[in-house]
């Protein structure tokens, strides 16, 4: 059973995958309107968003995300078209080399590392395939050294012990069964949350994922429902897509 999405997040959701900067009041109460949020809520929610710094509203009455936000737009975007390379067997390694860091800057890292896609191997030690095309965050790489690992000799059965792979798969076939009915607010509901989903894929060569990985289907779902949410909201505007 998928956890219903609050207005605030329904909200933030619409503003994620827009295809502009920014979204009128208008736009974002009729967009929420199909999928079962009510414009006083809507409203009310927009004003307490505003005043928490989740969004800004410009000159011209349109809500836009805040930096902290857009940040995590950028986040999803890699997720839903994350870079890759040929595999050629190798691992990346990153090693905290820094000592004497507060508590809070050591959980900060260690999210970000997660974010990255990283697996912490053991404490300090972190690693994936080197299958994804990146560069590490300035504060990451002052306090850590990265390094190039040799093939393993079982590299799917260390992938599996890194990632639980088959609750990940388990959880995106859920939000594909999801996305194909025809319940508009279970649909939203799906794609909402298929878009934190995909955050924790870790992205991994084929030869390391079981059969019929949900992934890419995921993926290709989720950027789908995006689309048809512009549509409808233009649609509904009187502004279709051309």
């Amino acid at each position: 059973m998928l956890k219903p999405v609050s207005t605030r997040s329904a909200l933030l959701t619409m503003l994620l995958g827009a295809d502009v900067p920014a979204l009128t009041t208008r736009e974002l109460v009729v967009s929420a309107s199909v999928v079962g949020f009510a414009e006083p809520t809507v409203r009310v929610t927009l004003s307490r968003m505003t005043a928490a710094g989740d969004v800004v509203r410009d000159e011209d009455g349109a809500y836009h995300l805040s930096a902290r936000l857009a940040a995590r737009q950028r986040r999803q975007e890699e997720a839903v078209h994350p870079s890759t390379h040929a595999w050629d067997g190798t691992w990346d390694l990153v090693v905290v080399t820094a000592t004497g860091r507060r508590a809070s800057d050591r959980a900060d890292l260690r999210s970000t590392l997660s974010d990255l896609r990283f697996a912490e191997l053991r404490e300090g030690t972190w690693t994936r395939p080197a299958n994804l095309k990146m560069r590490l965050p300035g504060d990451v790489a002052e306090v850590t050294e990265r390094f190039t690992g040799a093939a393993v000799e079982q590299p799917a059965e260390l992938a599996g012990r890194l990632w639980d792979l088959n609750s990940w798969a388990t959880t995106a076939r859920a939000l594909l069964d999801a996305t194909a009915t025809d319940d508009p607010v279970l649909r939203f509901t799906a794609c909402a949350t298929s878009g934190r989903h995909l955050l924790a894929d870790p992205v991994l060569p084929d030869d390391l994922l079981p059969a019929d990985w949900p992934g890419d289907q995921l993926r290709a779902s989720h950027i789908a429902y995006k689309r048809w949410l512009v549509e409808m909201r233009r649609s509904l505007l009187g502004n279709p897509v051309t």
